[in-house]
């Protein structure tokens, strides 16, 4: 797992601890914990797929809200969910799940499958 996944699973422990109120906040401390202040703490993408799953409500133990303007991350990110829920072998392949979830359109991912997956394989992700 990246760092970007360990990011994304230590977030849902800060927010189900109840050691930040929003996933904004635990993404904050989170990422500053695994990166420092760095260019790579401050990455959008899998920030945003974060925040994107958490606003609609499928983080365990996150309530649903307005967490993210981001529409394309948040979108990826339940894409890739729908398609694990399909498909649980694309569970462990990052890259195969980005293909999937690009449907043939060229783009390199940026971390946001790692996002998803680490939720997903650590039991955050409410199906």
């Amino acid at each position: 797992m990246n760092k970007y996944g360990q990011a994304a699973i230590r977030a849902a422990e800060l927010l189900n601890a109840k050691e930040a109120s929003t996933p904004a906040e635990a993404w904050e401390t989170a990422t500053i914990e695994i990166f420092g202040t760095s260019s790579s703490q401050s990455k959008g993408c899998p920030k945003y797929a974060f925040l994107g799953l958490c606003e609609t409500g499928r983080v365990r133990g996150v309530k649903a809200g307005c967490y993210t303007q981001s529409k394309q991350n948040k979108g990826y990110a339940l894409k890739a969910l729908e398609l694990l829920d399909k498909d649980s072998t694309l569970q462990n392949s990052p890259s195969k799940l980005w293909k999937y979830v690009m449907d043939g359109t060229q783009k390199s991912h940026n971390s946001q499958m790692d996002v998803v997956l680490a939720l997903w394989n650590s039991g955050y992700i409410i199906k």
